[in-house]
């Protein structure tokens, strides 16, 4: 079976990518600017081009047919009406990597199912999820487009810390401001609940739909079955640096009220999204899936990830003195806020 993947090379194609590398059953095509390297085997394939440019897309896949074509850097309803142009009569699957934050914000119950209604009134990011969602399935209704929806939560890889506030630059000035005992800024009191999902585990939900007839105009969430609490998280991380954890809770909407404007959009990613607690309701993905389970658990997770971050200091060590001064200077406003009232 033939598989093009579009992009390929990110937190959660990179994981599938590897794992179908060592089954014999897939050959697989990346379609990408080639600006990262790709694993190396014989049934990995790599198509140099710009999926953004879709005359030069349309001639490098000219003549090419695929079982699965799976889309990751599909983020506006223009780059799915591209797709279906593409693809339509071309692949017997199209597998659209949608966002779990597309559930409504809050839900009406924290655990959340496929079922569960897609709006998201904070994040115009899960608003264009929400709109590529919807194309999609009309084209599978009004002309038998085989797309299947696939909705992850909170994904990480060794390449980085799952964290609820940081910067532009990502984890590592707030892992650093943790090695050097400073407080970090933790939304809410830390006792909302999270799923976070390690990449290799992911791909083995997403792999099980991959061919299979009973995906096909459907939508599926794909998360681990572990839910920790942000508190237990920052917690977590600190052990596997071996500090004492700072913690400075800050309300989510005081940070979405002092960060938007300045390049961190907490309205979108704590208000729309990490500030609620979420539990998710996988039994459908593991009808189809049922080896999709947490083989590794957050406690290793970290590890596996911390080892490689500091082992990759040009890679994954990205200063971020910006945004370390503006963690300073909210704690001590609202430190200040205390001792005048």
């Amino acid at each position: 079976m033939k598989a093009l993947f579009i992009g390929g090379t990110g937190t959660i194609s990179t994981a599938i990518v590897k794992r179908l590398a060592e089954d014999p059953r897939w050959e697989v095509w990346l379609l990408n600017r080639g600006n990262r390297s790709i694993p190396e085997g014989g049934r990995i394939h790599q198509i140099i081009a710009d999926i953004r440019d879709e005359a030069a897309a349309a001639k490098a896949l000219e003549g090419m047919t695929f079982d699965t074509v799976g889309e990751f850097i599909g983020f506006t309803q223009a780059d799915v009406e591209r797709d279906w142009r593409l693809f339509r009569g071309k692949t017997r699957q199209y597998i659209y990597i949608s966002s779990a934050s597309a559930y409504h914000k809050p839900a009406a119950d924290f655990r959340i199912t496929e079922g569960t209604t897609l709006a998201n009134p904070y994040w115009e990011y899960s608003r264009n999820k929400i709109a590529c969602e919807e194309f999609l399935m009309k084209k599978y209704r009004e002309e038998g487009f085989p797309v299947t929806i696939v909705r992850p939560s909170h994904t990480y890889d060794e390449r980085s810390i799952p964290l609820g506030v940081h910067g532009k630059n990502g984890s590592w000035q707030v892992i650093r401001r943790m090695m050097e005992g400073k407080p970090v800024l933790i939304q809410g009191d830390g006792t909302s609940l999270w799923a976070l999902t390690f990449n290799a585990d992911f791909a083995v939900g997403y792999t099980a739909l991959m061919g299979n007839r009973h995906a096909i105009g459907e939508a599926f969430q794909i998360t681990g079955d572990e839910i920790l609490s942000w508190n237990q998280i920052y917690a977590t991380i600190a052990d596997a640096l071996g500090v004492e954890l700072k913690p400075y809770y800050v309300s989510s909407s005081f940070l979405a009220a002092v960060g938007d404007g300045r390049g961190y959009d907490y309205t979108g990613s704590l208000i729309g999204d990490k500030a609620v607690s979420v539990v998710f309701d996988n039994s459908k993905l593991k009808r189809l899936a049922p080896a999709m389970t947490t083989t590794v658990p957050f406690h290793r997770g970290v590890r596996i990830a911390l080892d490689y971050i500091l082992a990759h200091p040009e890679e994954c060590q990205k200063e971020d003195p910006e945004f370390d001064a503006w963690c300073d200077r909210v704690i001590a406003a609202l430190e200040k806020a205390k001792a005048e009232i």
